[in-house]
C-alpha cells in the first residue's frame, strides 16, 4: 500500500470518528438540556417526562417491559423479512417479463397511494384479532414500496451493458444474477432502510388497533390512565430499537460494498 492511499485511508477513518463523535455529544446535549430543562420547569415533567423519570420507570416495569419488546420485535422481524422478501421476489418477476411490468405498473402506484391503515377495520376482520392483523398491515404498508423501489433500479440498470452480455450468448437468469443485481446493491440497501421504518409504523399502528402487548400497546394503554411516563420509556425504547436495527443495515451495507 503506498502512502497517499494509507493517508487517504486514514483520512477516511478520522471523518467516520468525527461524525460518530459529533453524533453521540448531540444525543448527549439533547439528553442533558431535557434533564435540566424538566428540573428547572422550563418544561412540564408531567407531560415531557425526563430521562432521569423514563429510567426510573424502566426498572420499576421488571421483565414485563421485556416481554412487550419481544412480542414488538418478533412483530417487527416477521414483517421486515415478509414485507422485503415478497416485494424483491415480486420485482423480479416483473422485471422479468415486461407485459407484466407494463400490466401491474398502474395498479403498484395506486395502491402505494392508498392510506393502508385506513384499511385496518378490515384487516381485523378479514385477519383476526391478533398478531396476523398486525403482520397483514405490516406487510401491506412496506411491500408496494419494496417493489417500485427495486424494480425501478433493475430498469435503470445500463441498456448497452445488457445487450453486449445478450450478445455474448447470457441468458435472464445470468443477466439478473451477475448484473441486475449487484448493480443495484445501493438500491436495495437504500430499500432497506425505508421499509425498515415503514414496518415499524406498521408494527406500531397495528399494535394500537389489536394488540394486548408491544411497546405500541403500551403507548396506549400509558396514554389512557395518564402515564406519560411510561408512554414516554415505550417512545425512547422505540428509537433504541430502530438504531440498533439500523446500524445492523449500515454494517450489512459494508458487506455488500465489498462484493460489488
Amino acid at each position: 500500500m503506498t502512502n497517499e492511499r494509507s493517508k487517504y485511508i486514514k483520512k477516511i477513518k478520522k471523518r467516520k470518528l468525527s461524525i460518530l463523535a459529533t453524533q453521540i455529544v448531540l444525543l448527549l446535549m439533547f439528553i442533558i438540556v431535557w434533564e435540566i430543562a424538566a428540573k428547572v420547569g422550563l418544561i412540564d415533567s408531567f407531560i415531557t417526562s425526563s430521562p432521569s423519570k423514563i429510567i426510573s420507570t424502566f426498572i420499576k416495569s421488571n421483565d414485563t417491559v421485556y416481554t412487550h419488546i419481544f412480542q414488538t420485535l418478533l412483530e417487527v422481524m416477521i414483517g421486515f423479512i415478509l414485507g422485503t422478501g415478497l416485494g424483491f421476489l415480486i420485482a423480479i418477476i416483473l422485471w422479468w417479463s415486461d407485459f407484466l411490468n407494463k400490466v401491474f405498473d398502474p395498479y403498484l402506484v395506486i395502491l402505494n397511494a392508498l392510506p393502508k391503515v385506513a384499511l385496518g377495520p378490515i384487516i381485523i376482520v378479514w385477519a383476526g384479532n391478533g398478531l396476523k392483523s398486525i403482520i397483514t398491515m405490516t406487510v401491506l404498508i412496506s411491500l408496494v414500496v419494496t417493489i417500485l423501489n427495486i424494480l425501478s433500479g433493475f430498469n435503470e440498470v445500463d441498456k448497452d451493458k445488457i445487450k453486449l452480455l445478450e450478445s455474448l450468448g447470457a441468458n435472464k437468469l445470468q443477466l439478473l444474477i451477475k448484473v441486475i443485481i449487484p448493480s443495484n446493491y445501493p438500491t436495495i440497501i437504500s430499500t432497506l432502510k425505508v421499509t425498515m421504518g415503514l414496518t415499524w409504523v406498521g408494527v406500531i399502528m397495528g399494535e394500537f388497533l389489536v394488540s394486548r402487548a408491544g411497546l405500541g400497546h403500551l403507548i396506549i394503554y400509558g396514554s389512557q390512565v395518564f402515564q406519560l411516563d411510561l408512554v414516554m420509556m415505550s417512545i425512547v425504547l422505540l428509537g433504541v430499537l430502530t438504531s440498533i436495527m439500523y446500524f445492523l443495515l449500515l454494517y450489512l451495507e459494508s458487506i455488500l460494498i465489498k462484493y460489488k
